[in-house]
């Protein structure tokens, strides 16, 4: 264990007291996806705990099993939701990663210059399309270095939606793109515009946005993260907004406690904002005879806790049959990027989310997180599937028909 810096140092304090309000009862365990695939203590919360204690006291040495014990969470929360205690073990696992952080390799190095400049991602998306790479490079992807191939989706169309919108009167709303999501997430950005217009918001995308550092932050780096983060809330803040509207629910943590956390900009999940203004009764949505399976999102559910807005937005729409995968809220194995490097469990836990779609006879999956249609796409792709995956308020964008007469209200509450 090298010697620890000033900075270290204070980090193992502040770890130190958080993970002494663990009292060890094991109440966190039966959430814990990664636990309920490998049954051992050290995939729990309450064994990665004490691994972070064992770190910060310098008994755990850098090239221990003990670390990858530590990688291998998927960073859902659900334990802390379970905690009687209220222990932030978020922070904690974030910090323990810190306190081992090495130089980035070859993969995350590649990985944090494309989320610099999401213009390559969709280059590279694009590329792989009129190339047809995903169909060429398929059995490349069985090897964990080029798992990331079978994760290439289609891009997704977006639709021309022509209904008309009242002047945008209500004010000025952000809309943040992401990195990957801006490839990859285009008709989710595309229904947030048409849906925010249709209540009368001007939409401010700002140029030089890009990542939210949620990718660096969760694996340790969080000098890389604050630099990553730091384009994105320059953009925002020149802008002159007050809130900034996130359609990923995996960007939402990230965005409100590291990219605006000093700023006096109100971070807000799409679907929570939509559901909280009282001008959505005005909107006009078509009937949809069918049946749509749900998948919320662990950052849904355990960091925006908005899970009921998606409920509530779904419900907008006449004659739609709402199901929720079986057992949910429950991790599908996404985790970041856990999917692509620890590929056994990321999948197990995926397989259970689309064994019980099965059984629902749906003809959409709904997820409103970018890193979740990624995942299970390609999931229900290995199976010959062809059931659409798409964001919530894309379902209910498409359905829109008439934007109402009464957009010119007061604005939700920040």
């Amino acid at each position: 264990m090298p010697a620890k810096t000033p900075t270290t140092a204070l980090l193992s304090i502040e770890l130190l007291n958080l993970a002494d309000q663990c009292v060890l009862c094991g109440l966190c365990l039966p959430a814990c996806p990664t636990y309920r695939v490998e049954r051992t203590e050290a995939e729990s919360p309450r064994g990665r705990i004490a691994l972070a204690k064992a770190q910060a006291n310098g008994d755990l040495t850098l090239d221990s099993q003990g670390l990858a014990h530590l990688e291998h969470c998927l960073g859902c929360l659900s334990c802390e939701r379970a905690c009687p205690s209220g222990v932030k073990y978020g922070r904690i696992i974030d910090m323990a990663r810190e306190q081992a952080a090495t130089a980035p390799d070859r993969f995350h190095s590649l990985l944090y210059a494309a989320a610099a400049h999401p213009g390559w991602i969709r280059l590279a998306a694009r590329l792989s399309q009129v190339l047809r790479l995903s169909r060429w490079l398929a059995p490349l992807g069985r090897r964990r270095s080029w798992r990331w191939v079978a994760q290439i989706p289609p891009l997704p169309a977006v639709p021309h939606m022509p209904v008309a919108t009242p002047p945008q009167t209500r004010g000025r709303i952000g809309l943040f793109l992401g990195c990957v999501a801006t490839a990859f997430d285009r008709d989710t950005h595309a229904a947030a515009r048409h849906l925010l217009q249709a209540l009368g918001y001007a939409v401010v995308e700002p140029q030089g946005q890009a990542c939210c550092g949620a990718l660096a932050q969760h694996a340790g780096q969080a000098a890389i993260a604050a630099k990553l983060a730091s384009p994105t809330r320059a953009a925002f803040v020149g802008s002159g907004v007050e809130t900034v509207l996130v359609t990923a629910s995996g960007c939402y943590g990230t965005l409100r406690d590291l990219t605006f956390a000093e700023t006096a900009i109100h971070v807000r999940e799409i679907g929570e904002f939509l559901a909280s203004d009282a001008q959505l009764a005005t909107l006009q949505f078509a009937p949809l005879a069918g049946k749509a399976a749900l998948h919320l999102p662990c950052s849904l559910t355990n960091r925006v806790r908005a899970a009921g807005a998606t409920h509530a937005l779904l419900q907008r729409i006449p004659q739609l049959t709402i199901v929720e995968l079986p057992e949910q809220p429950r991790c599908c194995g996404a985790g970041g990027t856990n999917f692509l490097r620890f590929a056994a469990t990321s999948d197990a836990l995926r397989d259970e989310q689309l064994d019980g779609l099965q059984s629902t006879q749906a003809t959409l999956l709904l997820t409103s997180n970018i890193g979740c249609r990624l995942h299970l796409g390609a999931g229900l792709r290995e199976r010959g599937a062809a059931l659409e995956v798409m964001h919530p308020i894309t379902l209910l964008a498409r359905q829109l028909v008439a934007a109402g007469s009464g957009a010119a209200g007061e604005s939700p509450r920040h």
